[in-house]
């Protein structure tokens, strides 16, 4: 089965089950992902969106944002923090109804490709990738990365061998010496960096348009159906996100962050260092939400269908970003 083929059976799938119904609004499961460690963690660890919901939150791991897409799909999962826009972008192409709720994280230094380092290829020889064999997670924010620095680098994607690994697999894979360029986030990026390099910093990556940045994500049903609560969500979240941005308690944050991530504080700390977290007031300015992220999701759209990762791109995103519930939450 080719990378393409099992993208497209995966989008397929999600747009099929996008009708599901939702658990109990008494009740809710929110997605996230082990090792990405972020501020909202400790207001989860402290009970506080249980407490300021009204409502039990249970939180589940996932190792991509398809998977996240797929949750969601079912019913399985309401919201989802920290989605990839690839994956939201591929999920909302094939037809479900997906609506982005706010800017999660940006991290252009945490989302990247590592070539095996005894093939020492680097920028400048980058041409010598054609023929290789790459892991990358299809669909997700790092395929996204991917394609974007082959096309930048002239690599053929015809010459390559292309196979669909979570990046925990691809870490591993690469560290087997089973592949020679994997791609990936988070605790697998730093596993895989052990064993290669990058081809490209993050500001390298950003001077070419690669931004990489996820979101709080929902089914659109879901959301305007239960959008006080989701106002609540955004509200906890946000108020994390100013009391790490404060540089004034991280050190009460790190370690209960690291506990829920499943990380120790030093990498902890080496990881969330990379990150930034906007404000509720940036979110919702021209950069991101009331612009920006819209027309990000345009040009990952059409990269994929170049690509030939899905058919086709939506004529514009401008309905798959919901900001009404970050704004009630930023007046509460």
């Amino acid at each position: 089965m080719t990378a393409r083929t099992k993208l497209m059976g995966a989008v397929a799938g999600l747009a099929v089950m996008a009708g599901a119904t939702a658990a109990s609004a008494e009740e809710i499961t929110v997605g996230y992902f082990l090792e990405w460690p972020m501020p909202f963690q400790y207001a989860k660890a402290m009970g506080t969106y249980d407490e300021e919901m009204g409502v039990t939150v249970n939180w589940v791991s996932f190792d991509t944002g398809t998977a996240m897409s797929a949750a969601m799909a079912s019913g399985d999962v309401q919201l989802s923090v920290s989605q990839g826009v690839p994956p939201f972008v591929v999920a909302t192409s094939a037809g479900q109804d997906l609506q982005i709720l706010d800017v999660a994280v940006s991290y252009s230094d945490n989302d990247n490709c590592v070539v095996k380092a005894d093939l020492e290829i680097d920028k400048m020889s980058a041409g010598e990738l054609a023929g290789k064999k790459v892991a990358v997670p299809l669909g997700t924010a790092a395929h996204y990365n991917f394609l974007k620095q082959m096309s930048h680098f002239g690599v053929e994607l015809g010459s390559m061998e292309i196979v669909d690994m979570a990046p925990p697999d691809g870490a591993a894979a690469l560290a087997q010496g089973a592949v020679d360029m994997a791609c990936g986030w988070g605790g697998s990026l730093r596993r895989m960096l052990e064993h290669g390099n990058v081809l490209l910093s993050g500001a390298e990556k950003e001077d070419l348009g690669i931004l990489v940045f996820d979101v709080t994500s929902g089914p659109a049903g879901w959301v305007a159906e239960n959008s006080d609560l989701v106002a609540k969500f955004l509200k906890v979240t946000g108020d994390a996100n100013a009391m790490w941005n404060s540089g004034e308690h991280s050190a009460e944050m790190l370690p209960v962050i690291a506990k829920d991530a499943g990380m120790d504080v030093d990498a902890t700390e080496a990881t969330i260092s990379t990150f930034v977290f906007p404000s509720v007031e940036d979110q919702l300015g021209p950069k991101w939400l009331g612009g920006g992220a819209q027309t990000f999701m345009k040009g990952v759209a059409d990269v994929f269908v170049q690509a030939g990762s899905i058919d086709a791109a939506l004529d514009s995103y401008e309905n798959a970003v919901n900001i009404a519930p970050l704004q009630a939450a930023s007046g509460m």
